[in-house]
This record gives C-alpha cells, structure tokens and sequence, in this order.
C-alpha cells in the first residue's frame, strides 16, 4: 500500500470519527434542551386578568383589553436595552417627579406618564414641536404656567414641567371622573376626547375607536409599571451600581441679567455643558431679566460630588425593588 492511500484512509477515519462525535453532541444537545432548565426561546408574557392603575382596576377579559395590554408587555419586555435604560434614569428623575405629584393630589402612577411621554429624556423633542420630560406643546404650555420664549423655555424644566402636568391632569380629572379617560387626553387632547365620546356615544375612553397611537398609550402605561414594579419577573436585574445616580444642586437665585452663561457656569464651579443640562430650559447664551419676564429665576448647580461615579460609592437606591437580591 501506498504512502499516499494510507494516508487517504486516515483522513476518512479522522472525517468519520469527527461526524460520529458531532452527530452525539447533536443527539444530547436536543435531548437536554427537552429540559426547561436550560431552554433559551423568546417566551410570550402572560396577561395577568386585571391591573390596576391611578386607584382604577382594569379587568382585561374583553378580547381588545386583553390584546392590547399583550402587545405593550410583551414590547417592553423585549426591547431589552430600552426598558433597561429607563429603570435606570427612574433612580434619577423618580424621587424628583413623585413629591410633586402627590403635592398635587395626583396618583403617583402618573409618574409612568412622563416614562412614556419622553423616555424619562428631560431633552425629548418630538416632530410636532413637543419637548421635555412631559413633552407640552409651546401653545399649551402657557395655560399651565410655564414661560416659552427665545432664552427660557420652562417646558424643559423638570420640576416646572411636572408642576404644569399636575394642573392639566387635575383639570382633565374634573371633566371626565376617569384617570384613564384623563391619560388618553393627554395624548389626544380633551377636546378629541370628548368629541369622540360624544359621537361614538360612549362613556368609557378606553371604548373609543381612536388613532394607534392613542389606543395603545394607556395601554403602555399599564405594561411599565407592571415591569417596573417586577423587574427581576421579565428578565431585567440590576444592581445598585448599575442605577443612574440622583443629582444634589446648590439652587442659585437669579434675579438680575446674566450676560454670558459660560462665565456664570465658570464662576459657580461648573461647565457650561453641565450648566446647560441640568437647566435645559436655559435656552441662550444669557438671561435676559425684564417687566416681560418673571422677577427671578432659579438655577440648579450641580455638587462637585454628584457629577462624578467614583469607586466604592453607595449609590442612593429610589426603589429597592428594582435591585436584584440574588
């Protein structure tokens, strides 16, 4: 035999022995994935039969209740890296939005409003000229009592923003008796609201037959408060390092014109980025103070200490249920 046939049969030994092992590895593979311990498949949520929200109870055995809430917690749940990055900017902007709601009356669930409106992005724009944590329109927003002009823009600022969106949803309240009512008007307007109640003779919004957009809104509300209150139950665990952490400000009154932000900025021990994003609503590069305006302005200057993740700082944990205890 030849030296080239010897070696010809034990490349085909070497094969047959490759794919003998392959094809057992197969066989086991499919044999423990009949396991559930080690199944790995995209597993559709299950509805739970009612929620509650804002003190209402919604019982979702109607076929497009039911659907409707399956298509939102299910769409959160799977965005991975989206709802992840909210619970994290919750640890932030939560402890500042809750106490002026419940200053306010309003239900402390409204907070997942401002979630679903922005993104808990207190920059947020939308096309239609909406902007901020709780996205207000430049024609509404003076009817609630924030200020929009060329330099200030207090849509943009979160306690003031979270202020106005108080007095609507109170407002909105009065009219229907309904906090769900109350939260598809947020999205479609109470004149759409009760025009569409009106002519569909229907007394309950969530009866309506609306845009997408605002069929699905309250729906969105309902499926992140139910992640946000069960994390670790839809695959979502964080640790207390993972959380964005709160800002501390020095509030500076400002009751006379500043001509140029930047030197401000320098002069109280800051950037003028840093100054820019955490007072968004400052919207050019001086603040004009005139009869037209307000008398005073505050400004919120960050703490050296809370501009900075440092190593074997405890970060403050808004809700202890959003850490994992494993």
């Amino acid at each position: 035999m030849t030296k080239n046939s010897i070696f010809f049969i034990l490349v085909i030994v070497a094969v047959c022995v490759a794919a003998m092992l392959f094809l057992s590895n197969q066989s086991k593979d499919v044999i423990e994935s009949k396991t559930p311990h080690v199944l790995s498949m995209t597993k559709s949520i299950e509805v739970p039969h009612k929620v509650e929200f804002a003190g209402e109870e919604l019982v979702l055995d109607r076929y497009d209740l039911h659907e409707r809430y399956d298509r939102e917690i299910n769409g959160f749940t799977y965005l991975h890296s989206t709802t992840l990055l909210l619970i994290k900017k919750a640890n932030r902007y939560f402890p500042v939005i809750e106490p002026i709601l419940k200053e306010n009356g309003i239900p402390e669930d409204f907070k997942y409003l401002a979630v679903i409106e922005s993104s808990l992005n207190h920059r947020a724009t939308s096309p239609a000229g909406a902007v901020g944590l709780w996205q207000f329109m430049p024609k509404t927003a003076p009817s609630y009592g924030l200020e929009v002009s060329s330099e200030v823009d207090e849509r943009y600022s979160i306690e003031k923003s979270t202020l106005a969106a108080c007095k609507y949803l109170k407002q909105a309240y009065n009219k229907y008796g309904s906090w769900s009512s109350v939260a598809l008007s947020y999205n479609a307007g109470q004149g759409r609201i009760s025009g569409e109640l009106d002519k569909q003779q229907a007394e309950d919004g969530l009866d309506l037959w609306l845009v997408d957009e605002t069929t699905r809104y309250y729906f969105r509300m309902l499926a992140i408060k139910q992640i946000f209150e069960s994390p670790a139950k839809y695959g979502f665990v964080l640790t207390e390092k993972d959380l964005y952490k709160p800002i501390d400000f020095k509030r500076v009154e400002v009751n006379q014109s500043i001509s140029d932000l930047a030197t401000f900025a320098k002069d109280n021990g800051i950037t003028y980025a840093q100054l820019k994003d955490f007072n968004t609503w400052l919207r050019d590069r001086k603040l004009t103070i005139s009869p037209k305006s307000q008398n005073s302005y505050t400004i919120l200057i960050p703490t050296e200490e809370s501009l900075f993740y440092k190593k074997g700082d405890r970060i403050r944990v808004h809700n202890k249920i959003w850490i994992s205890q494993e």
